[in-house]
């Protein structure tokens, strides 16, 4: 390859694809929720779980196998606990435990870190989590059926030699939870979403950024991003796109998506460029359905860096490693056009967040 050419990326969607996974186009099994990699050097793998209670409180639990900038590493699983309080207090813990407390199925999703457990059959999970003073336990029922952006799987370069891959095992549910903060107890109800992922390269190795969002809105519920890929791979645009109406899929077709930022701002804490507003829209014949996504507020302003500990965080330092994650909140808006018509238009809360693998693009 010459120097100035660059390798492919896309999302498996052929026929050969899926027969090489050993999936089905249009439905997930129990199994695909469950563990995919063993954990072992050389790979990543995450269950995510994401709420917006009732009580005014915004929730997000990760279970992992390591931290994903550090896939080296043998077997070092972690649980996270970020918890936005009603009064907007800000909590957010993180427990890198012995390897001989993790144990997670293939079959279905049943994951045991300790004494905490994550566990489901792509309808129902139960999410229960401890991280020194702070605790939650979760039931999640979905609304919405599993679902995968084709195959799942996003390949880069030649010979499709590296993979990431991803499931939304619950696009959205209804959520029960009962979190404790210290000796303050709260329970409530919400909407919630959880997804998987995994991997065989660091991803700053594949992806320079990403945006991804979901939320709900009337009858509808979305779950969007737009992935771009590393400059080895030519800064390729990976949008994806899922627009559900009663619990029923209507749009998924990822060649079909359109993505813009508006309002463009230079974030003071990590450097990063970022769209005050985001926007995709979908045009399938006469239908149009545009959602933008309007911030109000930072939840999560981070340099990857300051997470890192010892050794890799003076690795990171001395490559230059520059990477951020923000996550914000605000508010979703999804409206509906035939020919050039409004046809409907809601409104609603969402969260949304940006990763930030590379350097910011002059």
């Amino acid at each position: 390859m010459s120097r100035n050419s660059t390798a492919s990326a896309r999302i498996g969607r052929t026929p050969e694809d899926y027969t090489a996974i050993g999936i089905e186009r249009g439905a997930v099994k129990p199994w695909e929720d469950g563990l995919r990699t063993g954990g072992g050097p050389g790979t990543f793998e995450w269950w995510y779980f994401d709420a917006h209670l009732d009580d005014g409180a915004k929730l997000v639990v990760v279970f992992s196998t390591k931290e994903f900038t550090a896939i080296a590493k043998p077997l070092a699983p972690t649980i996270r606990i970020d918890l936005a309080l009603p009064d907007g207090t800000t909590v957010e813990k993180v427990a890198e435990l012995d390897p001989k407390t993790f144990a997670a199925a293939t079959d279905t999703c049943d994951v045991r870190i300790g004494e905490n457990v994550f566990a489901g059959d792509l309808h129902t999970y139960t999410i229960s989590a401890q991280v020194e003073d702070v605790g939650v336990d979760i039931t999640l029922t979905g609304q919405v059926p599993a679902w995968r952006p084709e195959t799942g799987f996003w390949y880069f370069g030649d010979g499709d030699a590296k993979y990431f891959a991803w499931l939304p095992s619950v696009p959205q549910g209804s959520v029960e939870v009962r979190y404790h903060v210290g000796e303050h107890v709260s329970t409530t109800t919400g909407i919630g979403y959880h997804d998987h992922n995994w991997g065989d390269t660091l991803m700053p190795k594949l992806m320079h950024h990403w945006y991804w969002a979901r939320g709900a809105a009337g009858p509808y519920s979305v779950i969007a991003s737009y992935i771009t890929a590393e400059k080895a791979y030519g800064y390729s645009a990976l949008p994806v796109f899922m627009l559900a109406r009663d619990g029923e899929l209507i749009a998924d077709d990822n060649t079909k998506v359109g993505f813009e930022e508006l309002g463009r701002y230079v974030d003071q804490q990590t450097g990063k460029p970022v769209g005050n507003v985001t926007g995709y829209s979908y045009t399938d014949g006469t239908e149009r359905y545009v959602v933008t996504f309007t911030r109000h507020s930072d939840l999560t302003t981070a340099k990857l860096v300051d997470e890192l500990k010892g050794a890799q965080k003076v690795a990171a330092r001395l490559t230059g490693f520059d990477g951020a994650y923000l996550r914000f909140a605000g508010e979703l808006s999804i409206d509906h056009y035939r020919d050039e018509t409004l046809v409907e238009s809601h409104t609603d809360d969402a969260l949304w967040e940006l990763m930030y693998f590379g350097k910011a693009r002059p």
